[in-house]
């Protein structure tokens, strides 16, 4: 699948080149792509600069099929995954102080490298991980980026005895998971009225569950804010207790609302996440055989996407969709 410019539809290149792999490059054999909401944002043209052509897609499942002359740790008919950060410069502050994911020389999977909406992709192998044996194909492929952002927006909510999930999707059901793992409450808010949703929330272990105009029956300590949706933030804030942390764990959002400072006030605090470093994916893919995690999903075929595509938007996909070649 082949996005030509920001804003119009996925075409499907039946004949498209199999890419060849650079010197530190892996050519990997899609065998699973989840489909993000990232990728929503870089269809619809909300994320303004992606290399075009593109193949979209950054939650890739796949076998090395070759690799290229100055790869080392990877070799043909090893299992990988290939997140949404894909090359980082190595050498800036950021890098030189763990902080890669704020790279200013990041370049993004799906976004400005071809992604895993295609039979083969190549991937720098340095930021390839390892999956584990205990999740299928399918069943791993959320955890790419639902996974790693969610954890990573986890960690920076800190310990969070009653911790909220606004827009129970994707990545929320996989939080909501290691939240508890962790010993922590879960509180889930919905789109309003969705039964549905607040029902699969209260399956994996949520106290409560709600629609997102609702208060929770206690205040919360922190927060994290999956929805795109800016009108979350004042919202989460209110249902916040002193000293609580509201985490916004999207690379979109629409404009944040004008609120009353009391609402921030008491050392509250509200942050975003950006992106993921190498070492979040190492250490959520060790945890998450542990928990275990269990990813909700529904396979469609690769030419599907735009179908795919079009239930999430639409808030139509419970858990995470993914793509088969």
């Amino acid at each position: 699948m082949i996005l030509d410019r920001a804003g119009i539809a996925l075409r499907f290149a039946a004949d498209a080149p199999v890419p060849q792999p650079a010197a530190h490059e892996a050519l990997i054999a899609v065998k699973a792509c989840g489909v993000c909401r990232t990728d929503l944002h870089v269809v619809d043209g909300e994320l303004t600069h992606p290399k075009l052509p593109l193949v979209p897609g950054h939650e890739i499942i796949g076998v090395v099929s070759a690799v290229g002359a100055a790869v080392t740790g990877l070799k043909p008919g090893d299992r990988v995954g290939v997140p949404w950060l894909g090359h980082v410069c190595g050498h800036c502050t950021y890098c030189r102080s763990g902080r890669e994911n704020l790279c200013g020389e990041a370049r993004f999977t799906g976004y400005q490298i071809d992604g895993g909406y295609a039979a083969f992709a190549a991937a720098d192998a340095r930021f390839c991980l390892p999956v584990p044996a205990t999740f299928g194909d399918v069943e791993a492929a959320p955890l790419m980026c639902a996974g790693l952002i969610g954890y990573r927006a986890l960690k920076l909510a800190g310990p969070a005895e009653h911790l909220g999930l606004w827009g129970f999707g994707a990545a929320a059901h996989i939080a909501a998971q290691v939240a508890r793992h962790r010993g922590q409450r879960v509180y889930a808010f919905t789109r309003p009225g969705d039964r549905e949703g607040q029902e699969f929330a209260r399956s994996l272990g949520a106290a409560w569950a709600g629609g997102s105009d609702e208060a929770p029956p206690r205040p919360l300590d922190g927060s994290l804010i999956f929805a795109p949706v800016g009108a979350l933030v004042p919202a989460a804030l209110a249902a916040t207790a002193k000293g609580g942390i509201v985490v916004c764990a999207g690379i979109h959002m629409s404009d944040i609302p004008s609120f009353p400072y009391g609402l921030l006030w008491e050392e509250r605090q509200l942050r975003s996440v950006a992106n993921l470093t190498r070492a979040d994916g190492e250490e959520f893919l060790a945890l998450a055989p542990q928990v275990p995690v269990r990813t909700t999903t529904e396979a469609f075929p690769l030419r599907d996407a735009n179908e795919a595509l079009r239930r999430l938007r639409e808030g139509e996909i419970t858990g995470a969709a993914v793509l088969v070649p």
